[in-house]
């Protein structure tokens, strides 16, 4: 059997585009025509939204940096046995699994096949999947890293993370998280060193935030409280939905796990506790020495930032943090509405303390504390509150435009002196009519046009326009050079 193959896109009005696929098999022509789509939750990237992210991951990392965190980064693919049951049944369900190489049914669980048993089966023909976070992968990095790294290990990452879940407006199947954590340290100075790199990030961006803090041992004491001890995960799961579901949903999603009414609502009347001190000092909750260790853990936490100028961290009782392998203090970002009121948007960062994390790869006593940003959610809320600035869109400040081949090639000339200064030009290709060069110009929002006629190329002068007033003067290329450095 021969074949052959041929494919071409062809660009249609209104931006559609379809590609037409051509082929022949023993003689005979084929073919057929694909539409260009994307996997749902994923999105491509445009030039200016490109630069728009780098702009908050290059102010990320440069607070990081500013507090002595270093970079690594880990594979897009963990081994499955790495990611499962480190997020609860619910994470666990969102991971997304890569099949084994070439014939991935040959091995396959053929009980689990008939049975239509998806999660037995995903046991047999699938040894790998996309990560879900970056902390799992941290933690797995740090046991294989042992050696390499010292202890308090401080590191940072700014990478991709996939979660199938179903996307809505801030909620993607692929987005990139930019984390920051440190192992090998119980020092809750470093929780409160969190909070301060949360707080200049966003400071920075000009977005005004709630910071708030919460710890799975006070969680676990309203559990004690209640008589909850031993359903303490199925709790946790249903208070962390209580800003999606409100309290009667709650209700109801603590009785499908069931978990009494009177309970449910002794948890439900403790989160309505407003401080740290209020919850201190209720009787149900002072019984358990587990919950009012997690009390004295976030005042050590206020108590670091007392002298600070940092008034955006808030005592929450209802934070719960879904994720299993949180051990302490939790941690979540919102945006203030007071000041942003158009704002709707969940959290747009979180993280805590995991004290058991490494032990699951066979390194125990290693504990760790990290935050993550939501790179995504954070773009959606700069965009809507028009806060990147407008020097962003600049791809370059400066094009030539040319009227023939003589200019043309007088513009290359001048451009290689400017770029061996170090500065971004471009030339337009082309001799086309001015006004479709401008156009050009004008579409990519640059703020200068490099004119040169027959006069300039005789004088040696460059005629040199402003796009945003309109005011055009002539200058000589040491001049230009000057005026962009």
């Amino acid at each position: 059997m021969s074949s052959a193959f041929s494919a071409k896109a062809v660009f249609r009005k209104r931006k559609k585009i379809q590609f037409s696929i051509h082929y022949q098999i023993d003689g005979k022509c084929f073919s057929a025509v694909a539409k260009p789509s994307l996997p749902k939750g994923t999105r491509d990237f445009l030039p200016v939204e490109v630069n728009r992210r780098k702009y908050i991951f290059d102010i990320v990392e440069r607070v990081f940096r500013k507090y002595g965190f270093l970079p690594i980064e880990t594979p897009a693919m963990e081994s499955l046995e790495t990611l499962l049951g480190k997020y609860g049944d619910e994470g666990d369900k969102l991971l997304f699994k890569v099949l084994n190489n070439g014939d991935y049914l040959k091995d396959a669980d053929e009980k689990a096949y008939e049975n239509k048993d998806s999660f037995g089966l995903v046991k047999s023909i699938s040894k790998r999947g996309l990560r879900y976070d970056l902390t799992v992968p941290f933690a797995r990095f740090v046991v294989m890293n042992q050696n390499e790294i010292q202890l308090p290990f401080k590191r940072y990452q700014i990478q991709p993370v996939w979660r199938a879940d179903k996307p809505q407006k801030g909620r993607y199947q692929e987005f990139f998280q930019c984390d920051v954590d440190v192992v090998g340290s119980e020092s809750l100075l470093y929780e409160a060193e969190l909070v301060c790199i949360y707080h200049e990030i966003f400071k920075t961006l000009g977005i005004h935030v709630h910071i708030l803090i919460n710890n799975r041992k006070i969680l676990f004491g309203l559990a004690e409280a209640a008589g909850l001890a031993d359903k303490f995960m199925e709790m946790t799961v249903a208070i962390d939905k209580l800003d999606k579901i409100g309290r009667d949903g709650v209700m109801r999603e603590m009785a499908q796990r069931d978990i009494t009414a009177e309970q449910a609502e002794t948890v439900l009347h403790l989160l309505e506790v407003k401080s740290i001190d209020e919850l201190a000092g209720h009787p149900a909750f002072q019984t358990s020495e587990t919950g009012m260790k997690g009390v004295a853990e976030v005042r050590a936490v206020f108590d670091f930032l007392a002298e600070s100028d940092i008034h955006d961290l808030i005592f929450d009782v209802s934070l719960a943090r879904g994720l299993s392998y949180y051990t302490g203090c939790i941690f979540e970002v919102k945006v203030d509405t007071q000041y942003h009121p158009s704002i709707s948007m969940g959290s747009i960062g979180g993280g805590g303390r995991y004290d058991n994390l490494t032990g699951a790869f066979g390194l125990p006593g290693v504990s760790g504390v990290g935050v993550s940003l939501g790179a995504e959610r954070i773009y959606d809320v700069l965009s809507e509150l028009s806060l990147f600035p407008a020097t962003i869109d600049e791809s370059v400040p400066v094009i030539f435009l040319c009227f023939d081949a003589e200019g043309l090639t007088q513009a290359f000339r001048y451009a290689m002196a400017i770029r061996t200064a170090g500065i971004a030009c471009e030339v337009y290709p082309e001799a086309k009519p001015m006004k479709k060069q401008m156009k050009y110009a004008n579409d990519r929002a640059i703020p200068y046009v490099a004119i040169l006629g027959a006069n300039e190329l005789q004088q040696g002068t460059i005629s040199l326009k402003d796009m945003i007033t309109g005011n055009q003067t002539t200058v000589k290329i040491e001049d230009l050079i000057t005026a962009l450095s």
